[in-house]
C-alpha cells in the first residue's frame, strides 16, 4: 500500500485549536506536514556549489596517502574521518567527484549524501504542535491532584497507563546511571521537566557531520523544530510535580543535534550522532527521522550504496560500544514487507519523483538496518495508528504514537488521542506520529537497562521482546470505519506486522 508522506520527519505536527481536524490530514492518501528544521553547519562561499559525500574505506586506521591523495585530486576536501569504522566525510564542487574516487585503490563505496547545493535550498512545511493553554493545564492539575501522587499534566498521558508505565513508576524510575541519546532536531535542556536529567556531557549538534561541543549547540532556536524536546520529554520528564512524566522519568537524556535548518537529516550528520552516542557512554539511542534525501536508500544505486554503507557502520559501532539503538517505522501507512511500494518523493532536497522501489532491498535508515530494534505506533484505543507503517519481520514492537482522537478516543479525563509532550520555552503540547512510539520504547529499553545494568545490547532487546504484551492482528483493519480495509495484517499473535513482539511493556522492565 502506497500514500503519499511528508517531504521528510517521522513526527505529525498538530496546529493549535485544530487537534482532530489536523490529524484527519494526517491519515494515509492525505498530505501531512512535516516537522521543521533544526540549525546549520557554517558554510563558506565555496559550498553554494558543493555537494557533500561519504567515501567508505577499510576501518580502523587513518585513510591511506593514496585515497587522500585521490579525494583532493578529485576537487574533494576533507571535512572530518571516522577512522573506527572507516567513514570520511568530503564536501566537493566536482559532479564526477564519487564516480572518480570509486575507481581509487583502497575505496570500498563513495556518494552524495545529498542531491542540491550546500546548504540545501528546500523550504520547510512548517506545522506547530498543539500547545497547551491555560484552561487545560488547570483542568489537568485539577485531575492528577485528584489521582494523587502525579505530576500535574500526568491525567492527560493516557499512553503511560497503555505500557504500565504508571505502575512500573511505583517500583522504579530508572536509573541516573543510564543515559538515553535523542539524536534528533535538538532539545532544550533549560525546560524545567528536562533540565533535572539532561546529560549535557553525551550532547552535541552534529548537523555539520562532525560534532560541535559548544555549550548548548544542541538546543534549537526558537524558529526551529520543537520535536526534539517532545520526544526527550517522552522519554525522561522528570516526575518533580510540574508538568508531564516521562517513560524514565529517573534516567538521563541527551541531545544530539543532527537536523539543518531546512529540516533534512543527511548521512554526515546521522554518523556522527551514532559515533558521539557511542563514544560518551549512550545506552539508548532514539532515532525518530529518516536520513534525507532518500525515503528509500538502494543498493543498486551507487550513492545510496555508500549512505547505507556509512550509517551501517556508524549505528554497528553505537550497539557494539553499548547502545541499543530505537527507531521510528514511519508514518504513510507502507507495508514495509510487501514486495514494491511507489516511493513519490525522493529525493526531497530537489525534485522528487515517482520510482517503485523493493523495501527489502531498498531500505529506509536508520529504520531497516540489522540491530535497530523498529517501532509501530499506536493509538489510545490499542490499535495500529492510521499512519503507522508496519510489515512482518520488520516491525519488531508497538508503542503508543498517537491517532486522531476520532478514530481512537482516550477513556477520561485524557481528551486528546494524540501524544503529550515537552515543547522549548517551559511549555507542554500534543504531537503524533510513529517518531512519539519511538521514544517509549526508548524509556522502557532504558528502564531494563537500570534494572539490569550489566546488560549487553543483545539481552537489553530479547528482554524487550521477550517482556512485550503479544497482540493479535487487527483484522479487518478499517480505522476510519468507511467499510473498506485499510491495511493487512499477517503473522500470529506474538510476531506479526502490526504489533511485531506486541506492545511494549514498561513494568515488566523492572520486574523481569
Amino acid at each position: 500500500m502506497t500514500a503519499p508522506h511528508p517531504r521528510h520527519r517521522r513526527a505529525l505536527a498538530i496546529p493549535a485549536g485544530l487537534a482532530v481536524a489536523a490529524s484527519l490530514a494526517f491519515l494515509p492518501g492525505t498530505p501531512a506536514a512535516a516537522a521543521p528544521a533544526a540549525e546549520a553547519a557554517p558554510s563558506t562561499a565555496a559550498d553554494a556549489t558543493s555537494l557533500s559525500y561519504v567515501v567508505n574505506v577499510a576501518p580502523g586506521h587513518r585513510p591511506s596517502t593514496t585515497v587522500r591523495r585521490a579525494i583532493a585530486k578529485a576537487g574533494g576536501t576533507i571535512v572530518t574521518s571516522y577512522d573506527r569504522i572507516g567513514v570520511i566525510v568530503v564536501h566537493s564542487a566536482n559532479p564526477d567527484f564519487a564516480k572518480s574516487v570509486r575507481k581509487v585503490r583502497g575505496v570500498q563505496s563513495a556518494g552524495a549524501t545529498r542531491t542540491a547545493p550546500l546548504p540545501s535550498a528546500a523550504t520547510t512545511d512548517t506545522g506547530a504542535p498543539q500547545v497547551l493553554d491555560g484552561a487545560e493545564l488547570a483542568a489537568a492539575k485539577a485531575a492528577s491532584a485528584k489521582a494523587g501522587g502525579q505530576d500535574p499534566l500526568e491525567s492527560l498521558q493516557w499512553d503511560l497507563p497503555a505500557i504500565k508505565a504508571d505502575k512500573a513508576h511505583e517500583k522504579s524510575l530508572g536509573s541516573k546511571k543510564v543515559t538515553v541519546a535523542v539524536i534528533d532536531t535538538g532539545v532544550d535542556d533549560t525546560h524545567p521537566d528536562i533540565a533535572p536529567n539532561f546529560d549535557r556531557g553525551a550532547s552535541v549538534n552534529c548537523v555539520a557531520g562532525k560534532p560541535d561541543t559548544t555549550d548548548g549547540a544542541w538546543r534549537p532556536s526558537a524558529a526551529e523544530s520543537p520535536h526534539g524536546t517532545h520526544v526527550a520529554g517522552e522519554i525522561a520528564a522528570a516526575k518533580n510535580g510540574v508538568g508531564m512524566t516521562g517513560v524514565a522519568p529517573g534516567v538521563k537524556v541527551a541531545g544530539i543535534k543532527v537536523s539543518n535548518p531546512d529540516g533534512f537529516f543527511y548521512t554526515e550528520a546521522v554518523v556522527c550522532g551514532f559515533m558521539w552516542a557511542a563514544e560518551h557512554g549512550v545506552d539508548v539511542t532514539n532515532n525518530s527521522y529518516y536520513t534525507d534525501p532518500w525515503y528509500f536508500n538502494c543498493k543498486d544505486d551507487p550513492d545510496q550504496k555508500a549512505l547505507v554503507e556509512a550509517v551501517t557502520r556508524a549505528s554497528r559501532y553505537a550497539e557494539k560500544k553499548g547502545a541499543v539503538n530505537v527507531a521510528a517505522a514511519g508514518n504513510e501507512n507502507y507495508d514495509l514487507a510487501s514486495d514494491e511500494i511507489t516511493d513519490p518523493s525522493s529525493p526531497n532536497d530537489t525534485t522528487p519523483g515517482d520510482r517503485t522501489v523493493d523495501p527489502s532491498k531498498c531500505l529506509d535508515i536508520p529504520t531497516q538496518l540489522p540491530g535497530v530494534v523498529t517501532v509501530a505506533a499506536t493509538g489510545a484505543k490499542g490499535l495500529k495508528s492510521s499512519f503507522s507503517n508496519y510489515g512482518r519481520g520488520v516491525i519488531d514492537i508497538a508503542a503508543p504514537g498517537g491517532d486522531s482522537t476520532a478514530y481512537q478516543t482516550p477513556e477520561p479525563p485524557a481528551t486528546s488521542g494524540l501524544i503529550l509532550g515537552t515543547l522549548p520555552g517551559g511549555k507542554w503540547g500534543y504531537m503524533a506520529g510513529t517518531s512519539m512510539a519511538s521514544p517509549h520504547v526508548a524509556g522502557v529499553a532504558a528502564l531494563i537497562k537500570s534494572t539490569h545494568p550489566h546488560a549487553s545490547p543483545a539481552t537489553v532487546k530479547a528482554l524487550l521482546y521477550a517482556e512485550a504484551d503479544a497482540t493479535a492482528c487487527t483484522d479487518p483493519y478499517d480505522i476510519d470505519g468507511d467499510g473498506k480495509v485499510d491495511a493487512v495484517c499477517e503473522g500470529p499473535k506474538n510476531r506479526n506486522g502490526f504489533y511485531g513482539w506486541g506492545m511494549a511493556d514498561a513494568l515488566d522492565a523492572v520486574t523481569w
